[in-house]
């Protein structure tokens, strides 16, 4: 390959390149710090910026909001969970399970696969219908998804063990295995972003009409959107499950899914720069106010300043930046550095006049 050829393709590749090299600083960081309680912060972070990148696949390459797909994360963490709990715990708690998920512990990857490929088995099965609305009427219809996730996940006690805990969850998921999946969703969904039908997709967005004018087939790219984003949603709900190493259907529900989406129009959703920054922001913001609820710097704020302060910094991006932090764009070596450096040589080669 030639360097004419191989400058651009670089160049194409470069924000996902950045990205995870602003990523390995901060874990590389959290793991010099020694601290279990900053470690801790940094992989549940981690987790979150595969949450978030999945959303940033349907929700900033087609424009619809989708407030559903924390539903997705709940099933992928229970699909985490019945591979990885202790049999004897399944055999009394689970026994609405199939036999093949009762008696055996799966391997960790093996579990990572299942909470990939069943949420987007049921995103599939789902997005068909829901993918023929638009606007307003398909936001409601994944938020109508969330709910029903919830009330049988909580109801569901032979399998799900209802609002009882999954307990006896191998603990294997830290900062650089968090880390390690955070790359490969962001790479799945830069691929997908300059794909033909991530090109597509973005049509659609910015015009429907001259979009199916153009012959896209807006249901078809839609769909195949929402499944690979909930696959990848899905996955961070596997790796939540194996982080915490047990496991309730409360957290999965209005109050993730408020934090994932703030993150994502904190950053910009419609840039994967976006997504990642919209995380990294919200968790140091948030981490700060906890610090100050706990009387930090001779500062106790009141229990509740969490959610107060993440309100109005939305309030504020939404009105004095409504593309979020990164103005919808991505990040990139300023094209001036390499300029600048070749003008310098050409100055100092030149010879001096008289």
């Amino acid at each position: 390959m030639s360097a004419k050829t191989l400058l651009p393709a670089l160049a194409r590749h470069q924000s996902p390149a950045l990205l995870a090299l602003c990523l390995l600083a901060i874990v590389a960081l959290a793991s010099l710090t020694g601290s279990d309680t900053v470690q801790v912060t940094v992989a549940e972070m981690m987790i979150r910026v595969i949450v978030v990148v999945g959303l940033y696949v349907f929700i900033g390459n087609s424009g619809i909001i989708s407030f559903g797909h924390i539903g997705f994360m709940c099933v992928g963490a229970y699909a985490a969970a019945w591979a990885t709990a202790q049999p004897t715990f399944k055999q009394i708690m689970l026994s609405g399970l199939p036999v093949f998920l009762q008696e055996a512990e799966y391997p960790f990857l093996v579990a990572v696969a299942g909470s990939f490929a069943l949420p987007a088995l049921v995103a599939l099965i789902l997005g068909a219908a829901i993918m023929r609305l638009s606007g307003t009427a398909c936001s409601i219809a994944t938020f109508a998804f969330l709910v029903i996730v919830n009330s049988v996940y909580s109801n569901w006690d032979s399998v799900t063990a209802g609002v009882s805990s999954i307990i006896g969850i191998p603990t294997v998921v830290g900062p650089w295995i968090g880390f390690a999946f955070a790359l490969l969703a962001i790479a799945v969904a830069h691929l997908f972003q300059i794909s033909r039908f991530g090109l597509m997709l973005r049509a659609s967005r910015d015009d429907e009409v001259a979009a199916r004018a153009s012959a896209v087939d807006v249901l078809k790219v839609r769909l195949a959107a929402f499944v690979l984003s909930a696959a990848l949603v899905g996955m961070g709900g596997g790796l939540y499950a194996q982080f915490l190493g047990i496991l309730t259907v409360d957290p999965f529900y209005l109050n993730l899914s408020f934090i994932t989406l703030a993150m994502l129009v904190v950053g910009g959703m419609f840039s994967l720069t976006g997504a990642v920054c919209g995380v990294v922001a919200v968790t140091a913001i948030v981490e700060v106010l906890r610090f100050l609820e706990r009387g930090g710097l001779g500062v106790a704020l009141p229990q509740g300043s969490q959610e107060l302060g993440l309100g109005v910094l939305m309030a504020l991006i939404l009105v004095f930046r409504p593309k979020g932090l990164t103005g919808g764009r991505e990040l990139r070596i300023p094209r001036r550095w390499p300029q600048l450096g070749f003008r310098r040589k050409r100055l100092e080669q030149r010879p001096q006049e008289g």
